[in-house]
């Protein structure tokens, strides 16, 4: 109770809410929230120009829409939401963000995006494509196929044992070197296969752990029945070893989104970084600058994690309820 009261106090009752910098300086036993208002475009776009910045809200808005589509369990045609969302949407973001000059968009440096944009960005293409990828190493290592249950083991093994740090320098000084200079990925582009790489690692642990829970009998049924095996495992198998391991799925995506922080180590700025960037700004020089963006942050990571927290443990209820029926 005593620590709620001192948060509480410091985060509400005693904060700056408007003013400038003098007011907050003037206050040093409450959050100046003004110094969030005044600094608040800068940490959701970066230096993306502000002319410009209706195309990140533009993008966003569509991702929104078609995230809130895939996930309403009674919404109509579903499949075309996942068909717009994997496939035309990065399309469309990509266009939009980055800009193509022949349909009158200027292009917009990479060098230039940050913020937010980037924290979610990173965040959506790992959680997109990690997925995926973990299905087939999961697969592969359970393989009959010496040769690749082999290959997957090595590439699970390797990058479950080095940090993450590690696959993002890899990831930002290396690949260029095994590329052609005309296909060196993107400064972002980069970090963004790594992250994508290394969550697909964990992931696939995970969907193993499922394909292990399931009986042998699912198997042999399947079997019986003269069902291939591709189409025994998108059917029968897969379906219901990922509905065993939600939790796990779950906590890999939002140990994903806070992971994303430390691509700012390889220059990529992304919301902590903006963040750490403007409590250095002389002009907001003020005893509770730091913590009050610190607590912002913690609040907007909050948020997110705690949202797909609550949505894995609706969807758990929900299938609970359908294998009960």
């Amino acid at each position: 109770m005593w620590l709620v009261s001192q948060f509480l106090s410091f985060a509400l009752f005693n904060a700056v809410w408007s003013g400038d910098s003098e007011a907050c300086r003037a206050n040093p036993d409450g959050a100046c929230w003004s110094f969030i208002r005044a600094k608040l475009n800068y940490l959701q776009y970066g230096a993306y120009p502000a002319t410009e910045r209706w195309r990140a809200d533009l993008t966003q808005v569509i991702g929104v829409v078609l995230i809130a589509w895939l996930l309403w369990r009674n919404a109509p045609r579903r499949n075309t939401a996942a068909l717009l969302f994997f496939g035309v949407y990065p399309i469309v973001g990509f266009t939009l963000l980055r800009g193509v000059e022949a349909i009158g968009l200027p292009v917009i440096d990479t060098t230039l995006w940050g913020g937010m944009m980037i924290t979610l960005l990173m965040s959506v293409v790992g959680i997109v494509f990690s997925l995926p990828l973990g299905v087939v190493l999961a697969l592969g290592r359970r393989s009959e196929l010496p040769m690749v249950k082999a290959v997957c083991v090595f590439y699970i093994e390797v990058v479950r044992g080095v940090p993450f740090i590690t696959v993002l320098f890899m990831a930002n000084f290396m690949m260029p070197l095994f590329v052609p200079e005309a296909l060196t990925p993107d400064r972002l582009l980069r970090p963004m296969i790594a992250t994508a790489l290394f969550s697909a690692a964990y992931m696939a642990e995970v969907v193993r752990a499922g394909l292990q829970a399931i009986p042998k009998g699912q198997y042999e049924g399947a079997q019986s029945l003269g069902i291939g095996y591709f189409t025994m495992m998108r059917l029968i198998i897969l379906p219901q070893a990922l509905t065993i391991v939600i939790p796990g799925i779950v906590s890999t995506f939002i140990g994903l989104f806070k992971d994303t922080t430390l691509v700012a180590i390889v220059g990529i700025a992304d919301f902590l970084r903006a963040v750490e960037t403007a409590r250095i700004d002389p002009n907001w020089a003020g005893p509770t600058i730091s913590s009050t963006g610190y607590l912002f942050a913690a609040i907007i990571y909050w948020f997110f994690c705690f949202g797909m927290s609550r949505y894995s443990q609706s969807v758990e209820r929900h299938l609970a309820r359908g294998h009960k029926s």
